[in-house]
């Protein structure tokens, strides 16, 4: 037989297999549940909602250190040491500090739980109550971990607060939670000495130690009040005077954990051990070979549930995690010293999550290089993206098996390096992911992303792209501890009855979703509800609709629309998302007023792509705020906005007719967005007033 023929056919009958097989795959399926009518769908793997996923484990306390008794020798916390920190001028004037970071450092389980056991009786022995509260301050770390199981051990309740919370919002969490003991970083401390006279319980301040550390430890003791004790300190209390554990019950309530206040002041959720537990569980059914041989790459904030879930899921596994930062995260980050490796080159993890901000920038910087590079380099990428497309598209004609493996030799390899070169598996959540940011980050570093959806309300659980579902724009099945059920919204013209498929707002039940709000019933009550059979469902303001085979795509929002002076409705989040693939795009918000007939939007650009732009035009400019000013770089960037705009086919009403280009970037420590990369819209627009003014009124 001809052997052209053999490598013709092989793929072509894969191809049409794996169409076939994705075709029939049922991946939730209709359930009966009680409480409000709607369309409701489970797990198809599983009937009844999974709790627990070991026996006999019924808390995350006893999950961890069954896994510290199992995994004994094998590294678990992974921290790179400083060398050195130096100072970078630019051409322009601006400084920027830089890190020199050495290899990782490993604790092994065994010594992890016994500095767990330490710590935690030293926080007796300094004289915290174990009835009263411990907030956790600080940026994502081993600490950070080992404080939070050392509290779980005493059933002591954890306040998790965003490292990059304002002033305003850390005096409200502190004090609506009456916290007693603080647990935090360097210029986390800095933050407390400035509003200590407005917290009204605070009695203990434990800092981690940093470098530099012991100046705000001087001003703490000489302006405060409080007893202020190291974390070593705190764990030689322990040692030498231990205190027999005192573990929780599954309702006792683990974590208040503070939303990032997207809108208004954050509210605190009560997650309760069973809560957390049952989202650990359910992932554990989801991704396959999970096991003592993976390590993940930990960076995002440990305050967010879909960071604390993910790392919990890595220690009850027998992984090892190790610690990083989004500004060390790769060789080319900011914070990294030129000829320093980034967190992943050094750790080469097989595992991380991210949120679709993370992964449009790793999306923008491949892009970046490789049009940089240009001639043939830039056409062998071109050829070789499209190829693996086609065969991520279900197409015969694209790349398979070893054209697939002479591309990845040929072109990707260098790409794969970024992520450090190992990493199977990506699990996005925070926001849904573009289609062409999951598409490309699949194709470029060899990793299937699964598309995660839930909220802190529900414990990150919800939803969950499987393994091998390489659909794209969906948030998959339901998880095996949930129910998702569909309610009609008639104002916004969603219904369970919407043909083809069932549209609606998305409601979530099962044993994750959480208590409620921490001394807020008012809003418990308005978003909380438990059926006639005994479930709690978590009410989203989420829009969805379900897939027949049975996954869920995010559409819309019901806080998100606006309507319009002639009564078209916009969906901000919707046209952002468009919107944002333009080049010229490192953030965008949309603004639609009620009383006008069109949405105007405010656009922080690009640095580079503006002026790569203005140097091939031969425009001439100041500074990169007199470049954003000129009259010529705003029509270039309105111009790019309207193309993705049509591409996408959206109405006319919906593209920005005027544009205001925001020449600094939003960021957590501004409190423009949230720790998550989330906008906060009012802060947004009550910091740019006089900008959206000016758009309408011209």
């Amino acid at each position: 037989m001809n052997p052209y023929f053999i490598g013709f056919a092989i793929p072509f009958v894969a191809s049409l297999l794996f169409t076939k097989s994705k075709a029939e795959k049922k991946r939730g399926v209709p359930v009966d549940v009680g409480g409000e009518p709607g369309y409701a769908i489970r797990n198809q793997r599983f009937e009844q909602p999974v709790e627990t996923h070991w026996e006999g484990v019924f808390t995350l306390a006893e999950l961890f250190e069954q896994s510290c008794k199992q995994y004994v020798y094998m590294p678990l916390f992974g921290t790179r040491k400083l060398i050195s920190r130096e100072t970078e001028v630019a051409r322009d004037g601006r400084s920027f500090e830089k890190l020199h970071l050495g290899q990782y450092e490993w604790k092994n389980y065994v010594d992890a739980f016994k500095t767990v056991c330490d710590f935690s009786s030293g926080l007796l022995q300094i004289g915290h109550q174990r009835d009263e509260r411990i907030a956790i301050f600080a940026d994502t770390q081993a600490e950070w971990q080992i404080a939070l199981q050392a509290c779980f051990r005493q059933n002591i309740t954890v306040v998790t607060i965003y490292a990059s919370l304002g002033e305003g919002a850390l005096c409200h969490s502190l004090n609506e939670t009456e916290v007693t003991t603080v647990i935090c970083g360097r210029k986390e401390m800095k933050k407390l000495i400035d509003i200590h006279g407005q917290l009204d319980t605070v009695k203990h301040v434990i800092y981690i130690n940093e470098e530099g550390v012991s100046s705000e430890v001087s001003l703490a003791k000489k302006c405060t009040s409080w007893r202020v004790e190291s974390f070593e300190e705190v764990e030689r209390l322990g040692l030498e005077t231990p205190v027999e554990a005192k573990l929780p019950l599954p309702s006792d309530t683990a974590v208040i954990m503070y939303t990032s206040g997207s809108t208004g002041m954050p509210k605190g959720v009560m997650m309760s051990h069973r809560n957390v537990l049952a989202v650990v569980s359910a992932v554990m059914t989801i991704v396959p070979a999970l096991g003592k041989k993976d390590v993940y790459l930990a960076y995002l904030p440990l305050a967010h549930i879909l960071e604390l879930a993910a790392e919990t899921v890595m220690s009850a596994v027998g992984a090892s995690i190790g610690y990083g930062s989004p500004l060390t995260l790769t060789d080319t980050s900011n914070k990294i010293k030129r000829g320093t490796q980034g967190d992943a080159s050094e750790l080469k993890p097989t595992l991380m999550t991210a949120v679709p901000a993370i992964l449009d920038r790793v999306r923008d910087g491949v892009r970046k290089n490789v049009d940089a590079k240009g001639g043939v380099a830039k056409k062998l990428f071109d050829i070789a993206y499209s190829r693996r497309l086609a065969a991520i598209n279900g197409s015969w004609f694209g790349a398979w098996g070893l054209e697939k493996h002479l591309w990845d030799m040929l072109v990707f390899q260098k790409v794969h390096a970024i992520l450090g070169g190992r990493i199977r598996f990506i699990l996005s959540g925070g926001a849904p992911l573009s289609g062409d940011t999951q598409r490309f980050i699949n194709i470029c570093l060899g990793a299937p992303i699964g598309q995660g959806y839930g909220l802190t309300e529900t414990c990150a659980g919800g939803t969950f792209s499987e393994y091998d579902d390489t659909s794209v724009g969906r948030v998959g099945a339901p998880l095996p501890c949930s129910y998702i059920k569909l309610i009609d919204w008639a104002e916004g013209g969603y219904l369970t009855n919407d043909s083809p498929n069932p549209r609606g707002e998305i409601v979530i039940g099962g044993p994750n979703v959480t208590k409620g709000y921490f001394k807020n019933e008012a809003k418990t009550n308005e978003v909380y509800k438990d059926d006639e059979r005994g479930m709690r469902w978590f009410y989203s303001g989420d829009i969805g609709r379900l897939h027949p085979d049975g996954c869920l795509e995010i559409i819309d929002r019901k806080k998100d629309i606006v309507k319009l002076q002639h009564g078209e409705y916009v969906s901000l989040g919707k046209v952002e998302a468009v919107l944002s693939v333009s080049p010229y795009v490192d953030n965008i918000m949309i603004h639609a007023d009620p009383f006008h007939s069109y949405c105007v939007a405010l656009v922080v650009v690009s640095r580079s792509e503006l002026k790569d732009w203005a140097s091939k035009q031969g425009i001439t400019y100041t500074d990169f705020l007199d470049l954003c000013q000129k009259q010529e770089t705003v029509k270039e960037v309105l111009q790019s906005l309207t193309k993705a705009a049509k591409q996408a086919r959206l109405e006319k009403f919906e593209i920005p007719a005027k544009i205001k280009l925001i020449e600094e970037p939003w960021t957590p420590e501004s409190g423009l967005v949230t720790a998550a990369l989330k906008l906060k819209r009012e802060v947004i627009k009550k910091a740019h007033h006089d900008d959206l003014v000016q758009l309408y009124s011209k």
